[in-house]
């Protein structure tokens, strides 16, 4: 099953949880107010999400004189990927890493931090913008957009349910499946949380894979990875607002070598990344 498929397997499971537990709890009136409650969030979220995350980043214009390296690499690849030239911006951060921000290519920015420019060879940086514009080519901020409104209805209702909005108390008296929708209720954001850190590791699969094809090799963007996860273990962004994480190539916060605790997170394990990357057949 392609990384496509996948997706929308697991926006259709996380659509399944809100529809089940706005039935269980409220009927069709319950579900409603809540799906509208969250998506009326998550849609003001959406169309200001390049504001917040490059604001939240300390993000500024990055220029072309200071940096014509950088933008002759972008026009390369969006001119490949048919793409138009996003906004891109420069981020205080020594640490080496960078982000896609956007509703759509024609509303794409691309943010590269200061360690990204001194610590990663001109190769290495093409590798990531490779991978970011990858990004804006495949629509993700769409796909993951769609997954957070999904998510966090499913949270909202699922905590009415539990303090007895929407007359739950009455629910579980019906039928006998009290006990049964309880359970529901509890288990089903943490079933959404594990299909929103699914969907975003598999786009990022995705946008490693689509952006070796357009240099012809996984070879760069493998190497920057290794140089990326080092420098995000030597320097934290220990003051980034953990909602941003994320957004960026590799977790800006560290990798931890725990499998468990990787679980949680919203990328996949570099060196799995790595593995891909250095074995791909183009």
């Amino acid at each position: 099953m392609n990384n496509s498929l996948k997706t929308v397997l697991f926006l259709g499971i996380l659509s399944l949880l809100v529809i089940s537990i706005g039935g269980l709890i409220g009927g069709q009136s319950g579900l409603y107010i809540a799906f509208f409650f969250a998506l009326l969030i998550d849609g003001v979220g959406y169309f200001y999400s390049d504001k917040i995350s490059l604001a939240g980043s300390g993000a500024k214009p990055l220029s072309r004189s200071a940096a014509p390296q950088i933008y002759k690499i972008v026009e390369e690849i969006t001119g490949r990927m048919s793409l138009p030239i996003p906004r891109l911006f420069i981020t205080p951060e020594p640490q080496a890493n960078a982000f896609a921000t956007g509703r759509d290519p024609k509303h794409a920015s691309v943010a590269v931090t200061q360690g990204l420019l001194k610590l990663l060879s001109p190769e290495e940086i093409k590798g990531v913008l490779a991978h970011e514009l990858s990004h804006v080519k495949n629509k993700d901020i769409l796909i993951t957009s769609i997954a957070a409104v999904l998510a966090s209805s499913v949270s909202f209702i699922s905590n009415m349910g539990y303090y007895g909005g929407f007359g739950f108390s009455r629910t579980r008296n019906r039928d006998g499946n009290g006990g049964l929708g309880f359970l529901l209720i509890i288990l089903a954001p943490i079933v959404a949380v594990f299909l929103q850190l699914a969907i975003s590791r598999e786009r990022e699969y995705e946008a490693d894979r689509s952006g070796a094809a357009i240099l012809g090799t996984g070879e760069p963007l493998a190497d920057a990875l290794t140089q990326i996860g080092q420098s995000a273990k030597l320097l934290p962004m220990r003051k980034l607002n953990p909602a941003l994480s994320s957004l960026y190539i590799a977790n800006p916060l560290r990798e931890f070598d725990n499998a468990v605790i990787n679980l949680l997170s919203t990328h996949p394990p570099l060196i799995e990344r790595i593995r891909r990357l250095r074995n791909m057949n183009l």
